[in-house]
């Protein structure tokens, strides 16, 4: 039995481990999370702990628990850990090592090889560190590759054209971005950039600084003598950061906090993602700088470029994809978890390097973008049609997204919800699968705020909200087989087509069942307006469709024909 070799993305926030096995890479879980934070601590009786347990001691004892200590990789230093003082290689071969028992225990086996990825602007001081840090977790390291190179691999394992990929990555804690041009045999990275000191970990201060000024405006305490209270802040903050990614707004609430003039303090507000969004802006903008001069390193332009792929847990941020959008001018992939591809394209090198045979690596993804309209310019003009999208084209299922809308009026008491399924900026240009109205609003000023949520599941089922941010006041509607309603209605018009092309080769006596036939589909599809239909026209379509049922038990042609007609035109002022 050949010695399996593992792929492990040693990353300054989370590190992950995977493994090819039939063919198929195995993100493997340790302490039942596929991401091990990269954290080292020491428990009260001194005890070592890495990973969650570290992780999750950090607030009360941050003076003995070490993190992103991969910044540190490379340099001639030694950091403490309780009384002790040691090389950041050191540290980093106990995460190593955490994640090499972890693969033991899922195959069964010993484990001594492994490839590890790195940033691709690491130094040989600090990829030889790496190595070191391998080599003292008891592994073999077989390759160092690129995280770009690795992340390619995992999207790309089985590409047969040639195409210049853009990867975009950022992790917790780093930044590079990469050109490679991708060949049938080979993989060139052809430019990188990066800032080794730029990450999600940096979004996280971001907030972190503005927590403080609330406390210093609110409490007139400063908390960044307190290391309990500033470890608390981080904590709270980087949930913020993560709530964000999918919601409009994100609670902060952490009790107890410190203690001014013998009176607790408490941290408690809302902040929302349009100023986290500004806060984070300017960083944002610097790694789309090293975006240019990635290009132009690789002596391309962005009209040379065939794809971008998103790498990196803080990818997951709105405003960075938006960015690439607008600069790139094309929509990212991102069908992988950003948080694992790059374990999976390590994976994918150890079983190269092992002679396995891969098979393709498969993920459930929306084929289709979701989302709902709005008031906005189209054009340089106000349009009451503009398209928002939530669930946006290859994303990865099961999925939630949230944006915050604001009334128009002042005293609004209604708003129409329209969901809509497409590309197109104009919402009337894209095919519309469902509405609903929320009555009732509170009488407040124009802006006041209604939260939309989009849920979509595994099984293409769409489930849209609307709340009032103020009052709670919510409603929802269900839409099934979102994802393949473009099939479901282009089948349903192939078989119109065809049975209007083949009416006049059927016998006169079938015109019975044929009628029957176009009933049932009729009523079938009644039944789909119900779900989002008033209670007047809800009465009407069951009365409808009750006459249409009697008629088919009756076996009356004239009779069904006449119920068949009623019941269209029913359908058809619903659906106008």
């Amino acid at each position: 039995m050949k010695t399996p070799i593992i792929g492990i993305d040693l990353g300054t926030t989370n590190s992950e481990v995977a493994v090819v096995r039939d063919g198929q890479v195995h993100v493997i879980e340790v302490d039942g999370q596929s991401l091990l934070p990269s954290v080292v601590g020491l428990a009260d009786d001194g005890a070592l702990l890495v990973g969650q347990t570290a992780r999750n001691q950090y607030a009360l004892h941050p003076e003995r628990t070490l993190r992103s200590i991969k910044r540190r990789m490379g340099e001639d230093t030694h950091v403490a850990l309780g009384e002790k003082h040691y090389t950041p290689q050191e540290i980093s071969a106990l995460i190593l090592r955490r994640l090499k028992g972890a693969a033991e225990a899922f195959l069964g086996t010993e484990v001594k090889q492994a490839v590890i990825t790195v940033p691709a602007y690491f130094s040989d001081a600090q990829r030889q560190a790496t190595r070191e840090a391998g080599a003292l977790a008891g592994l073999a390291v077989e390759r160092i590759i690129n995280e770009p190179t690795a992340a390619v691999l995992a999207y790309e394992a089985h590409h047969s054209e040639a195409k210049n990929v853009l990867v975009y990555d950022l992790g917790g804690g780093t930044f590079d971005v990469s050109v490679v041009r991708l060949a049938e045999d080979i993989n060139q990275v052809l430019a990188s950039h990066g800032n080794n000191c730029l990450g999600g970990d940096d979004f996280d201060t971001c907030i972190v600084n503005h927590l403080v000024a609330h406390l210093r405006e609110a409490h007139q305490v400063d908390p960044r003598d307190n290391r309990a209270a500033m470890a608390r802040i981080t904590r709270a903050a980087e949930a913020a950061k993560i709530a964000l990614s999918d919601a409009p707004y994100a609670r902060i609430d952490e009790e107890y906090l410190l203690e001014h003039d013998r009176q607790p303090v408490h941290l408690s507000l809302e902040l929302s993602r349009d100023d986290y969004e500004d806060m984070i802006a300017p960083l944002v903008n610097d790694t789309l700088e090293a975006v240019h001069v990635a290009l132009e390193g690789a002596r391309l332009t962005v009209a040379d470029l065939d794809e971008v792929l998103l790498v990196g847990g803080a990818t997951r941020t709105p405003l960075v994809q938006q960015r690439l959008e607008e600069v790139l001018g094309m929509t990212p992939r991102a069908e992988l978890d950003p948080d694992l591809c790059v374990a999976h394209g390590a994976a994918i090198q150890g079983a190269l390097v092992a002679g396995d045979n891969m098979a393709r690596v498969l993920v459930d993804i929306t084929p289709y973008t979701f989302g709902t309209s709005a008031l906005d310019e189209l054009d340089g003009e106000p349009y009451p049609y503009v398209y928002v999208p939530l669930i946006r084209k290859n994303t990865p299922i099961p999925v939630t997204k949230s944006e915050a809308f604001s009334t128009v009026h002042d005293g609004q008491q209604i708003i129409d919800v329209k969901v809509f399924q497409g590309e197109e900026r104009d919402a009337l240009n894209n095919t519309q699968i469902g509405d609903f109205r929320v009555e009732g609003l509170s009488d407040a000023p124009a802006g006041n705020i209604i939260v939309t949520t989009f849920t979509l599941d595994i099984n293409g089922i769409l489930e849209v909200s609307a709340r009032e941010k103020r009052t709670g006041l919510e409603k929802r509607i269900t839409i099934k087989n979102a994802t393949s309603r473009f099939a479901n209605e282009e089948l349903e018009e192939a078989r119109e087509r065809l049975s209007t092309l083949i009416e006049g080769e059927v016998a006169e006596g079938q015109s019975e069942q044929r009628h029957a036939v176009q009933a049932r589909a009729l009523i079938e599809k009644a039944e789909r307006l119900l779900e989002n239909a008033s209670p007047e026209d809800s009465e009407d379509l069951v009365d409808c469709m009750e006459e249409v049922r009697d008629t088919l038990d009756r076996d009356d042609d004239v009779a069904l024909a006449e119920a068949v007609d009623a019941l269209s035109d029913l359908i058809y002022y619903l659906e106008s």
